[in-house]
């Protein structure tokens, strides 16, 4: 459910609005990259955002990779030390969901990811961990991981979000927070992005029949894992991911 305007403990200063934003923006509330679906200030002069999940959490959440882990949504992390989620192992530095039982730690967006991501032509189910070397790294187990249908395509969660911090560095250090960018650099660090889909398909041309219709898939499936993990699992923001890396 999507409200239209809402108030939020995090920013009590102004409303905020549910908006769709078409480029990627840091959330204040989890710190992490988004796009799609997000609150915006309704102040003019604020640019303050949120994901949807941060916006309107769930106070309690269970998890099926964690059955016995009931996880509380917090502000901050707990205690003194240092952080991370469990999902994609980056450092949790805002909102979370943490199990006080285990001490597991999820970004509020890891822990809403699809157990299956599905347009029809692909389909790609999460898993804890798989068995199968990542498509990026190469390595085996890590952390949670999308795999295709087919099981030719494997992606760890963490990989997805190094490619994102490698791509879009200025944000995640608040460089794109309240700053123009300038005419000539629009999306400034996508290429590196494209770069990626490129070896993906280059690896699709040189393979054959089943497998080569899988690899030909791989650009899609990435555009609709990145989509996910910034927090927009959707056909249309997964269409706006592509556009954005074939810049």
């Amino acid at each position: 459910m999507k409200y239209g305007e809402i108030s939020h403990f995090s920013h009590p200063r102004h409303t905020l609005k549910f908006d769709y934003a078409e480029a990627p923006f840091k959330c204040d509330g989890c710190k992490e990259v988004g796009i799609g679906s997000s609150y915006k200030c309704t102040a003019t002069s604020c640019n303050f955002d949120l994901h949807t999940h941060c916006a309107i959490p769930s106070p309690t959440i269970v998890h099926p990779f964690y059955t016995k882990c009931s996880f509380q949504f917090l502000s901050r992390p707990p205690g003194p030390e240092a952080r991370y989620c469990n999902a994609c192992e980056r450092g949790v530095s805002g909102f979370l969901y943490h199990c006080k039982l285990c001490g597991f730690d999820l970004h509020p967006c890891c822990a809403k990811l699809p157990m299956v991501l599905n347009d029809g032509d692909i389909k790609l189910y999460l898993y804890p961990k798989v068995g199968a070397p990542c498509h990026r790294c190469g390595r085996k187990g890590r952390s949670w991981s999308y795999r295709s249908s087919c099981k030719k395509y494997n992606l760890h969660v963490a990989c997805v979000k190094e490619m994102l911090v490698d791509s879009w560095h200025e944000i995640y250090e608040g460089k794109g927070k309240g700053e123009s960018e300038p005419e000539s650099e629009p999306n400034r660090g996508i290429p590196s992005l494209k770069a990626r889909l490129e070896s993906h398909s280059h690896h699709a041309k040189s393979s054959k029949g089943k497998a080569q219709k899988c690899c030909e898939m791989a650009a899609l499936a990435l555009q609709f894992v990145v989509s996910a993990i910034l927090g927009d699992p959707t056909t249309l923001i997964a269409g706006l991911v592509g556009t954005l890396i074939s810049r």
